[in-house]
């Protein structure tokens, strides 16, 4: 049964809002993709943040991700996705920096995708921070479908790495000749929602072409079969790849046909809603709702359909379990709580 909700906005006035970083103190920090990172307090009054690094805003590229360390109260850190250019191209990127005030201060490049691309498409852009304090980073496959089953590409993939930008001694394919060695899974076709569940264990979700949005369990060394097996066709009708299935690649715990352009992902605690503890909310960029899905990632047990739920982008749970979300199309913050 759907449970009674009350919607309230936050915040307003956004242009292509991004992401939604939470702050110890309940301020919010919020990315717009055209290269702008604003601090919303509670009474709704925004500031605009200062000091990022070069961002190449073309096409779906710009500002992405901002992720506040958990460590952020002690030292202030915050983590940032963004299209860097790099020569006639763009590349998706992880800089750190430490906030103070309405400035970025001591930013650094961490990462950069090696070698850039030139299609303005699939920048991924989502970071986690493992529990160990690891980063994980999605990175979308460019538009160049092949290069996500490239070994020797950060296209169609997601890393780790540390925090100084060092490659962990246990990532998959650190001692395999020629790969990257960041890369953690890989044949992603655009990943654009990411979190841990209760007992630390990665998801991510990516867009399809025509149907096959995928919801996924991420494992260490696990490829993911895009271009090669798909739920969903080009969008010429084509038929892509081999199928569904292939040995040795993964298969989704659930997916979406017709697509609904997943963005934002968020396992609820349960702590307002009991009937949904571990569950997936995913936001809905086509169809203008948040899907919930099961505990198990393995059906759709409810969406949230409201005006507030145009092109949702992102999902935070605030510490007393209420529910935060970017809405693109609305170009605000609004906060769901029981009614």
């Amino acid at each position: 049964m759907q449970p009674r909700l009350q919607i309230s906005k936050h915040a307003d006035g956004f242009r292509v809002p991004w992401s939604l970083g939470m702050l110890p103190d309940g301020d919010m920090l919020i990315s717009e993709r055209a290269g702008r990172l604003w601090r919303a307090v509670d009474s709704g009054h925004k500031t605009r943040i200062r000091g990022l690094p070069r961002i190449d805003a073309k096409g779906q590229g710009g500002l992405h991700d901002i992720v506040p360390a958990r460590d952020f109260t002690r030292t202030g850190t915050v983590f940032l996705a963004y299209a860097k250019p790099q020569g006639g191209g763009q590349g998706t990127a992880l800089a750190i920096a430490r906030l103070a005030g309405d400035r970025l201060e001591e930013l650094r490049e961490v990462f950069a995708m090696s070698p850039g691309s030139s299609g303005g498409r699939h920048f991924g852009g989502r970071i986690v921070e493992g529990r160990d304090g690891t980063l994980f980073l999605s990175i979308g496959d460019r538009g160049d479908r092949s290069s996500a089953q490239d070994l020797s590409r950060h296209n169609g993939s997601i890393i780790r790495i540390n925090r100084d930008g060092s490659v962990p001694a246990d990532n998959p394919f650190l001692a395999l000749p020629g790969a990257r060695p960041e890369i953690w899974s890989y044949g992603h076709r655009n990943p654009q929602g990411m979190a841990l569940d209760a007992k630390g264990r990665l998801w991510a979700h990516e867009h399809g072409a025509m149907g096959g949005d995928e919801l996924n369990a991420i494992r260490r060394g696990a490829n993911y079969g895009w271009p090669v097996i798909a739920y969903g066709r080009h969008y010429s009708g084509a038929k892509i790849g081999e199928g569904t299935h292939k040995p040795g690649m993964e298969q989704p715990a659930f997916y979406w046909d017709p697509s609904i352009a997943p963005s934002g992902l968020a396992i609820y605690s349960g702590r307002l809603w009991p009937q949904w503890q571990g569950a997936f909310l995913v936001g809905s960029l086509k169809f203008d709702h948040i899907a919930v899905l099961s505990r198990d990632g393995s059906r759709q047990i409810g969406k949230i359909d409201t005006p507030e739920t145009q092109r949702v982008r992102d999902f935070r749970e605030g510490p007393d379990g209420a529910i935060w979300f970017l809405s693109e199309g609305k170009g605000a913050l609004y906060r769901i709580t029981p009614a």
